[in-house]
């Protein structure tokens, strides 16, 4: 999709930029990983468009050549300090498969092509940065990459525990979480003249200091320790394999960073690596509503900068372009997801009215046709804080809001979502907006009541879906999902047959498309076959699995790396670990009708003694 917009109308990426402004240096440069889409949906472009509505001066250098400093140096050396970002997505993920091998495309570079962002982006940018700007220059990290790699960290890739990523990276201070907050304090202080050494106090910051500067630090927060990163990456010295004090230590790390994520708790976070300190400070506050409307009030274009036209623009703008953000954070429990490391489990939300005001916004964009992909976050259907006692104390530490079962004090929000569904739907221009995001069905079925549950489903069905539905019970079996933190398989067995009757109702003939992951810590190949047993009821067989991804920063990735389940009131239970040729002997079984599968079938049924079960389910046809 080819940006229609001349480059007058974004930031500067060029020092020919920054002279049609008048300017002779820019404040602070964003490099990113990601090609420059300005887009809220982009981090780099949300905070760099706040950071100007500030009156600051802000370049973006979008995925440098990281061969040199040519690309860093382009518009000069910023003023006060660089910014650095993986992306959107975490480097690594964007560039290989869960198997390892790389991608052969990158939805978030020029055409869709790969081979435009480097392995370990932010650690390679913040060297370059370091290298083109000086010493004096301060370097600052953020985004999903370095807020999920914010302590000492798994690292899937190489089969190692890593250090915290500012010490790798020799960053001057690592922001996690959704950084405005943080992004604005910084750049003021450094704009008053305060060394960035001397910023020990920030909220949603991460530093790493000496044992001399940890003494010196104050009492504005109270210490808890973690254990060292020696101590959570510990091998055996002759095997080099992980002792099982080393696993032992890095799943009460977890566990501990796990409990120190309420952002009304004002502890840090402090874990020694060899001679220093890595000392992180509580979480940042989630934005009000207010914070959050102006944020998205900002003159973003909506479209990739037109240098990109002649490769064809960035493919991940396709979907997200037209699509409304009305919430952030998750108090979902899915073991799998970083959402609640990265957004919080408070969940923020916007006005009626901004989105409104998006809405008109869009509708005016040459390239609108009336249709708008999306509106929610992360869950679609979480549109306010879970409970009363989140304003006052935060979310529970030991508890999670919907697993194993809804809490008592769990709020319904569809009321609010309907409302806000209808407004935007009534806009001129507007012919209708999908709900594309997470739909937990679980919310829906076991916290909404009628008559709100039917109205809901009601209008979902009637207006915003196009012949099919997404959602994601993730697998059937009781263990897996216990461990996925996903709920029991008869509430989306409910929610299928409410769905079903009211497509019936209001005479459509509308599909759900459920997603599955496998090889998930717990699941066995007995697992595997359960769930292929029920797709076989169900006569469903998903074109499209994913197989489970040891991502930083999940509950699942503690679980494949430890092989203990970190989880507060699990004490560190031992769980299954699917790994090797068993990873693909199931996922080959929840796609047992496909005939590239049939060997790695019969294989997985032969080891788990379950040969009777070949003829059924080989010789079967089903709709995908």
């Amino acid at each position: 999709m080819n940006t229609l917009q001349s480059r007058d109308s974004f930031l500067p990426t060029s020092l020919e930029d920054m002279k049609k402004r008048g300017w002779e240096q820019l404040d602070i440069a964003f490099i990113s990983a990601d090609a420059y889409v300005d887009h809220p949906s982009f981090g780099t472009a949300l905070l760099a468009r706040l950071l100007e509505s500030k009156g600051y001066r802000v370049g973006i250098i979008a995925q440098p050549k990281w061969n040199s400093t040519e690309d860093f140096l382009k518009m000069g050396k910023p003023r006060l300090c660089a910014m650095i970002s993986g992306g959107n997505i975490d480097s690594m993920v964007s560039r290989y498969t869960a198997n390892g091998k790389p991608r052969s495309e990158d939805e978030y570079s020029p055409g869709g092509k790969a081979g435009f962002r480097p392995d370990h982006a932010t650690l390679v940018y913040s060297s370059k940065a370091k290298q083109a700007y000086g010493k004096e220059i301060p370097v600052i990290i953020g985004g999903l990459e370095a807020s999920l790699r914010r302590m000492s960290h798994y690292d899937f890739w190489a089969d190692i525990v890593r250090k915290p990523i500012i010490l790798d990276a020799k960053a001057d201070l690592l922001i996690y979480g959704m950084g405005e907050l943080q992004t604005i304090e910084i750049v003021k202080r450094l704009d008053q003249g305060e060394a960035i050494k001397e910023m020990t106090d920030i909220r949603g910051t991460v530093f790493a200091t000496s044992p001399k500067g940890l003494a010196e630090i104050g009492t504005q927060y109270p210490i808890c320790s973690l254990p060292s990163f020696e101590e959570v990456s510990e091998r055996d010295k002759k095997s080099n394999i992980p002792t099982e004090s080393g696993k032992k230590a890095y799943a009460l790390a977890f566990q501990t960073k796990l409990l120190h994520e309420n952002p009304m708790n004002g502890e840090r976070l402090v874990q020694g690596c060899m001679d220093r300190f890595v000392v992180q400070n509580p979480p940042q506050r989630p934005l009000t509503t207010k914070e959050f409307d102006e944020i998205y009030s900002y003159p973003y274009t909506m479209d990739a900068h037109p240098d990109y036209n002649e490769a064809g623009g960035i493919p991940a703008l396709t979907e997200i372009q037209f699509s409304l953000t009305s919430n952030r954070g998750c108090f979902g429990s899915c073991s799998f997801c970083a959402i609640t490391s990265h957004q919080g489990r408070m969940i923020q939300v916007r006005s009626k009215e901004s989105l409104v005001l998006e809405a008109k916004k869009m509708s005016k964009h040459p390239s609108f046709k009336g249709y708008i992909h999306d509106l929610g976050g992360p869950t679609a259907n979480f549109q306010g804080l879970a409970c009363d006692k989140q304003e006052t104390f935060g979310p529970c530490p030991q508890k999670q809001c919907l697993w194993p079962k809804p809490c008592s004090n769990l709020k319904d929000s569809h009321r609010r979502y309907l409302d806000i569904l209808e407004a935007i739907e009534s806009v001129n221009g507007v012919k209708k907006v999908f709900i594309r995001s997470g739909l937990r069905y679980d919310y829906l079925m076991e916290v909404s009541q009628e008559p709100v549950r039917s109205q809901f489903m009601n209008h979902l069905v009637t207006h915003n879906i196009s012949g099919q539905l997404k959602v994601a019970p993730e697998h059937v079996d009781p263990k897996v999902l216990d461990a996925m933190g996903k709920p029991t398989v008869d509430i989306y067995d409910r929610f299928c047959e409410a769905y079903e009757a009211t497509n019936k109702a209001v005479g459509k003939k509308q599909y759900l498309i459920p997603y599955f992951i496998a090889a998930h810590p717990g699941s066995t190949l007995d697992s595997a076959i359960t769930l292929a047993l029920y797709m076989q009821k169900k006569g469903f067989v998903p074109d499209q699995v994913q197989e489970f991804y040891p991502t930083p920063g999940t509950v699942s990735t503690c679980m494949y790396y430890t092989g203990l389940d970190p989880r507060p009131g699990k004490d560190f239970c031992s769980i299954y670990i699917p790994k090797g040729r068993e990873r693909h002997l199931q996922r080959a079984l929840l796609q047992f009708n496909k005939p590239e599968n049939r060997a790695l079938v019969m294989e997985a049924l032969q080891k788990a003694g379950r040969k009777d079960l070949s003829r059924s389910l080989l010789n079967t046809r089903y709709r995908t």
